[in-house]
């Protein structure tokens, strides 16, 4: 086998390389900083494609390639193995939905995805914005929490950051994104014991969409990448390999080091600290 040819079984068969050259094509001129994280979501990832597991939970802080690795490399690699497949896509905003799906389908049209994969192909008739179709009638659905999705259903559910910061702190806003994921999405898998659901999502608050899930349905698998480590880990990076995460370790210092998670932690604390009611006192009246 030539090198061409090892490097194009490489991506084709590995869920963490081919998450690099995603990157690559998505987001071009920036520099990818391997880590041992990717490898770890990549890992529980491939054992959803490969039936290993049906529910995954992922929460890790934003900013370290959750979103590459979940919304648009996962669904084009998982195509690429079986175009029939039928993904819907959730968000907590429909732009944000569509970002993703257009992003997952510049890696679907790209030369090198095409020949690696030349059994997968969009279909040219079905390529809107937010949704398109294989030539063999699979898809990836992008949708926003809260969408309808009346008639459609899928293989795959992956749910990227179902809600915004903004609204965590808000009770009715919660029990929104919980309930539509109740009565609207978990229904929707075609065969209910078979297909998987992928949450991915920074923690938010103790009654989130994880915290919802994980009470109601004991069973899911979950992959917990803190900022930094408060107890010492081993985290599977592969079937075989753990990596040892000691505590105190920043999760990717090369992308956010201490001083900077230092900077975020102290900015998101005082924007949920509630302002003061008391009223000012009035300086004393000097006779």
């Amino acid at each position: 086998m030539n090198n061409r040819a090892l490097f194009e079984s490489i991506l084709r068969n590995d869920l963490t390389a081919f998450t690099q050259r995603c990157f690559q094509t998505v987001v071009p001129g920036q520099e990818f900083l391997p880590n041992w994280h990717v490898e770890a979501i990549t890992y529980q990832l491939t054992r959803i494609l490969e039936g290993d597991i049906r529910r995954l939970i992922i929460t890790l802080p934003p900013r370290n390639l959750k979103s590459i690795c979940a919304s648009v490399a996962f669904p084009a690699f998982c195509l690429g193995h079986n175009p029939t497949l039928r993904i819907v896509a959730a968000s907590y905003s429909q732009d944000l939905a569509a970002k993703h799906a257009r992003d997952c389908r510049i890696v679907m049209e790209s030369a090198w995805y095409r020949t690696l994969f030349p059994g997968t192909r969009i279909d040219p008739r079905k390529n809107a914005e937010s949704e398109f179709e294989t030539t063999a009638r699979g898809y990836r659905l992008g949708t926003s929490v809260g969408g309808t999705l009346t008639g459609r259903g899928g293989n795959l559910i992956v749910i990227d950051d179902p809600m915004k910061p903004a609204e965590a702190m808000s009770e009715t806003k919660r029990a929104a994104v919980a309930d539509w994921y109740d009565s609207t999405l978990a229904s929707r898998l075609d065969r209910k014991t078979e297909d998987a659901i992928v949450l991915i999502m920074q923690r938010l608050h103790v009654d989130d969409l994880v915290g919802h899930v994980i009470a109601k349905a004991p069973g899911w698998t979950h992959l917990n990448l803190p900022a930094i480590a408060e107890v010492p880990e081993e985290v599977a990076v592969s079937a075989s390999t753990f990596y040892h995460r000691p505590a105190g370790q920043i999760l990717h210092p090369e992308r956010e080091p201490l001083d900077v998670l230092n900077d975020l932690k102290a900015s998101m604390a005082a924007r949920r600290s509630p302002p003061s009611t008391s009223r000012p006192r009035c300086p004393p009246v000097v006779p």
